[in-house]
């Protein structure tokens, strides 16, 4: 297992146009972290930084204690599983997985032996003498992770490696990653735009936007917790109340309502924002604090629940209701945001 640190990472491809800015980030051992941003933040690029096809302008990438900022990509020891699983058509999944040993020129005794392993471990003895267009999705997207995790990598890098799968078999194929990742115990980067399967997936997460890491930390902690007002956007939440603080855990809308929230802001100043999920509907007199009229504007039907976009004195709000009760546009209601689920930032 390594530990993996990137101090100051800078990337410019065109002397211009900064792709990464400054960027910090510190992979613990037999950690599972997922780079996790739209288009265009520089996840990917942090990846290839990492693997050695991009040496940055500045800054330094160690791995445990040796740096590696321009260590050539084959002396790295790697192992990379890309969205187009790169394998070769011409050649059986024993031969696809053989490939890096043989490059290697292992002795040929040792390297049926660690074949084989992996692909039990992988779940592909069966197919070893499969060529790629007898397979489906999910078993070739498991021969390409069985040729990066044979050459015993010191880290696996794997870039959007599901993206192409269709959802049944992305489901099945995070639970297998996960469980090959603390089976082999290897330090694993993830790069995706997905974030629900990024948090069922990750020990870490790194919100990136626009070259630098917005948050880092557990699924649990960004998703309750998003720390600025990108971050909430990005992970769904859709509710944003303009706040000042008029005491501790009490703030001030912009119409005169006062609202508590458990969270402190640290400053006078604040976004307030909730997820729709989290804001209840109740009936008059039935909760105290917190509450706002609003108009109901839309209505959609979400299978097991209703989405209600709101017109409220304090802006544009959506809930999510699945409490079975039913509200139509034009209907006046009450709604109640609880302390505990505000959250500044």
């Amino acid at each position: 297992m390594s530990k993996v640190t990137l101090n100051d990472i800078n990337v410019s491809y065109d002397g211009k146009t900064q792709i990464l800015k400054g960027l910090n980030l510190e992979i613990g051992e037999g950690e599972l972290v997922s780079l996790l941003g739209p288009s265009g933040c520089g996840k990917t690029t942090t990846l290839r930084v990492i693997a050695g096809f991009i040496i940055p302008s500045s800054g330094q990438l160690f791995v445990d204690t040796e740096e590696m900022t321009k260590v050539p990509v084959h002396k790295r020891n790697f192992g990379l599983v890309f969205q187009s699983y790169a394998l070769f058509p011409h050649l059986s999944v024993y031969e696809n997985v053989a490939f890096g040993l043989k490059l290697r020129k292992m002795e040929k005794a040792e390297m049926d032996r660690k074949i084989k392993e992996i692909l039990e471990v992988c779940d592909l003895t069966e197919y070893a003498q499969r060529f790629p267009k007898q397979l489906s999705g999910g078993q070739r997207q498991r021969v390409a992770l069985a040729r990066a995790l044979v050459i015993e990598p010191r880290l696996l890098l794997l870039d959007e490696p599901l993206s192409n799968l269709d959802a049944k078999l992305r489901l099945n194929m995070r639970v297998e990653i996960k469980r090959l990742q603390k089976k082999l115990g290897i330090t694993t980067v993830f790069v995706t735009h997905d974030q629900e399967e990024c948090f069922s997936i990750s020990d870490k997460v790194a919100v990136m936007n626009g070259g630098v890491i917005e948050q880092f930390g557990t699924p649990e902690e960004i998703y309750s917790r998003p720390k600025t007002e990108f971050v909430a956007r990005f992970i769904g939440f859709e509710n944003f109340i303009q706040l000042r603080k008029t005491q501790e855990n009490t703030y001030r809308a912009n119409d005169g309502s006062l609202f508590t929230a458990e969270m402190d802001c640290g400053k006078d100043e604040c976004l307030g924002t909730i997820r729709p999920d989290d804001i209840q509907i109740v009936t008059n007199g039935e909760a105290a604090g917190n509450t706002v009229t609003a108009k109901i504007e839309v209505r959609t039907y979400l299978g097991k629940s209703y989405q209600y976009e709101l017109s409220t004195p304090i802006g544009r709000l959506v809930v999510n209701d699945g409490s079975g009760a039913l509200y139509k546009a034009g209907d006046t209601i009450t709604i109640q945001l609880p302390a505990a689920k505000i959250v500044l930032v």
